[in-house]
Order: structure tokens, then sequence, then C-alpha cells
């Protein structure tokens, strides 16, 4: 039988398991049904028709009720259909499929029809995601792959639970065999059109090669993260209130907050910067960055730190003493005497009005360059993977009504104005956005989530324009 984490049930909790028909998925419900005597589980089934494979969606819909009636377990079932709504909404089929069917299991929990959802993620799920944002350059946090525990929105009931992550597929398939179980085969997870896929199929067997183990090992590189992610995330906690300061040192003591620094930015005295360790300068500097609302990757985290380099004596005194560098559109840092100060910015706008209209888009070749002397930037583009044919190119432009982003490791697409709140920036009709292929891949001060850009490996840099 496959390996369940039965320390993630109490008694009583009544679960839904997430069943697609497929081999992990019935072999999770098959395990639990299994433990439920003795682990006290109420067991239901939740299935979701993404109507994407028509008859074979259908089918698939079919199998998992009959597992419903053959082991008497209430089904929850919903239909709905992901080609509309990924067309409809500028998505990928993949992502629109994910969205609406963690929408719909939050949307079951909030009912109170259950206490838990389990879904039947294995070891070999957790490593194609951690080789998948290693591949995207992801920090710690991102390596850390799938969590064995999913909390819902705030004040809301209810918890995802992966219990089958320290499970491979070869061991679930060998023991469905050996029961007489049944599953369906879904022929897209063949598809080469999936990043997951052609890593699943072509990479990471390349990797085996060099390490027959290389599944578990990324597994163990997520469980390693895992840790660390929760023991930084306690230091943050700790450390910040009294290294992160509001606004900036004024004579007599005392701090400023005037409108260009006061509650949108951040200081943080470059002697105690320098005293910490490498590892905790880093977590440092990205967490004021997030308190601005932006996101810093490797090359803008070693630039800012390169600004709070010793300045004391020698030649670089003068240029670094009282030094500016823009980190990214909507973020700037600056170096003074004793402060390493980083502050957001509105972003600098042409006088003219902008009000939306063609006056403010701009085709941005792929990759390429282009200047947006509306919106005071200039955008670079760069590709990691070319295609076969030349790339469509890309529309700067301020956001519309309807428009909806997805934010950095989030599954829920939001309104822009949304976004801009959560991620602390000021509400503007005239928020710089890029449009590609369908979907919005960078937006000002935002850090976003593209299937779209991963699959190319997009960069988008932006700068103010002279």
């Amino acid at each position: 039988m496959p390996e369940l984490a039965t320390a993630l049930f109490r008694p009583g909790m009544r679960v839904a398991v997430a069943c697609s028909g497929g081999a992990d998925s019935v072999a999770l419900l098959r395990t639990l049904l299994e433990h439920r005597s003795n682990l006290g589980l109420v067991l239901s089934i939740a299935h979701m028709n993404h109507g994407i494979r028509g008859l074979e969606s259908d089918a698939d819909e079919e199998f998992v009720r009959s597992l419903a009636s053959q082991f008497d377990l209430p089904p929850h079932c919903r239909r709905v259909n992901v080609p509309a709504i990924a067309k409809a909404t500028h998505k990928g089929l993949e992502e629109s499929s994910r969205k609406l069917r963690y929408s719909w299991f939050w949307e079951i929990l909030a009912a109170r029809e259950t206490d838990a959802i389990v879904t039947a993620h294995t070891l070999d799920d957790q490593s194609e995601t951690v080789l998948q944002r290693l591949l995207r350059g992801a920090w710690t946090e991102g390596l850390s792959g799938i969590q064995p525990t999913l909390n819902p929105p705030a004040r809301q009931p209810g918890i995802i639970l992966r219990p089958f992550l320290a499970t491979t597929r070869s061991e679930i398939e060998t023991w469905l065999n050996a029961i007489g179980q049944t599953w369906r085969e879904d022929s897209s997870n063949r598809d080469p059109a999936f990043t997951r896929n052609r890593i699943r199929h072509e990479l990471l067997p390349a990797l085996a090669e060099y390490n027959p183990a290389i599944q578990r090992q990324f597994a163990h590189l997520a469980a390693l993260a895992l840790d660390e992610e929760s023991y930084w995330q306690a230091e943050l906690a700790r450390l910040l209130p009294s290294l992160l300061l509001p606004g900036k040192a004024v004579r007599g003591g005392g701090r400023a907050t005037d409108a260009l620094f006061g509650n949108q930015s951040l200081s943080i005295e470059i002697e105690r910067l320098r005293n910490l360790h490498p590892a905790l300068r880093r977590r440092v500097v990205r967490a004021a960055a997030a308190q601005l609302g932006s996101s810093l990757d490797f090359d803008h985290t070693e630039r800012l730190l390169a600004l709070a380099g010793p300045s004391d004596s020698g030649p670089n005194r003068t240029s670094l003493a009282r030094s500016r560098v823009h980190l990214q559109v909507g973020l700037r840092a600056e170096r003074t005497a004793r402060e390493l100060r980083l502050f957001s910015e509105p972003v600098t706008m042409h006088s003219t009005e902008v009000t939306g209209s063609s006056l403010a888009e701009y085709h941005l070749p792929i990759p390429g360059a282009v200047g947006a002397p509306l919106l005071g930037l200039r955008l670079e583009a760069t590709v990691a993977r070319p295609a076969s044919t030349a790339f469509p190119a890309a529309m700067l432009r301020t956001h519309r009504p309807g428009d909806r982003v997805t934010l950095l490791h989030s599954r829920s697409s939001l309104k822009v104005s949304e976004a801009l709140r959560r991620s602390c920036l000021p509400v503007t009709v005239a928020c710089p956005l890029l449009e590609w292929q369908g979907e919005i891949v960078w937006m000002h001060g935002v850090a976003l989530e593209s299937g779209v850009a991963r699959a190319a490996g997009l960069k988008v840099v932006a700068m103010p324009l002279a």
C-alpha cells in the first residue's frame, strides 16, 4: 500500500478526496478507504469535469461517479468549460484548470460541506515542481515546492492536504495493479506543449542517467527548503521591526515622514546591515522591498547590497556615500553616509493626460526594447528559450477595465486594482502593464505569474525614461 502521511488527519475529520480518475487520485481514494476506520475519517469524493477533452472528460466523470457508488461515498461534482473560460480570460488551459479547481475547493470548504480536501500530489509531482521552479530562478521559498498543507484565505474554514508527497507514481501504479483497481489515463499528460510534461518525459529522465534517484533528491531539497524557509520567516519576524526604519533620519533624532519618503519608504542602517551574515543580509533587503510592493530577483538584490558596501575610506567613498539606483520600475534605492533607503515611487507620467487610450500603447518586439514617453518608461525584453518561429510582439499599455493578473506564487487571478492594493502600491488609472500572447506578463511594481512568460523564459527590465 502507498505511504500515507496519517499525521495530517484527526479523528472525525470529514475528508473530500479530489479524484480525477487518474492513477494517483484513485490510489489516494483506495488508500484512505483502507485507513478510514483506524483514522476515524468520513469520506466523500470531489471531481471537476474541465470539459477539455470532450467525451474523454465525460468518461472520466462517469468513472469517478461509479467509484463513489461502488464505495457508497457522496460525490461533489462540477462541470466547467475551461476552453471557453481560458479564451475569454486570455489564460492557458493548464492555468485556468488549476485556478477553477482550487476556487471550487475553497467554495466547498467555505460551505462547510467537508473539513478538508485531499489531493494526490506525489513525490514525482514534487520533484517536477522543484525542477521547474529551479529553472525559473526561484529563491528558497520557491524551492520548497508543493506544501503538505495549504491553508484557506483568511477567516475561512477548512484546509487542503497532500498526504502522498512521499509516494512515487511507480509505487502507486504497482499497488493498483496488485489489487486489480483500474484507473483513467489523461491523454493531455503527454502533450509536449505543456512545460511540465517536457520536464516529466524529457528532462527528468535525462537527469536520471546521472542519478537514478534524482526525483527523490529534488523532493529532499523541497523538504529542506520548507524547513529553512520556516526558520527564516520566524527570524525575520523577530528582527525586521528593529532593522527596518520608516522614512529618513533627521537632525536631532527622529524620522522624517514627508511626501517623498514617509510611509512609502524604509531605511536600514549601513553598519547594522554590514554586520549581518550575507544570508540574512539578502533576506532583509528582499523583505524591505516586499513591504514596498516589489519582488527582487538575484541581480537586483546584489545591486542593492553592493550599494550598501564599504564607503568609510578608499576610492569608493565618494561614489558610494551618496548614490541612487533604480532597481525596477516603482522601486528606487539611495545610499547615504549612514543609511540605505528604499522607497516606492509612482511612474513618471507625461504631462499629456493618459486615460488608457491608444495614446499610451506601445508595441514591444520580443526580444527587443521600446521607449514609452507617455509612461516615462523604457522596457527591454529578453527570452531564455527562443522559439522556432518569431515571437509575436507584446503591447505595453495602461490597464483597462476587466484586466486580471496573477501574483507570483499565487493561484487565483485578481483585478489590477486588487493586485496593486495587495502589493501596497497606490491604485492608479494609468498603471503600466505588458500584454503578451493573451496574458499580462509584467506590471509596474508587481511580481506576476505567467504561463507564456515562464515557457519562453521571458525577462522584462524597466527603466525610467530620461
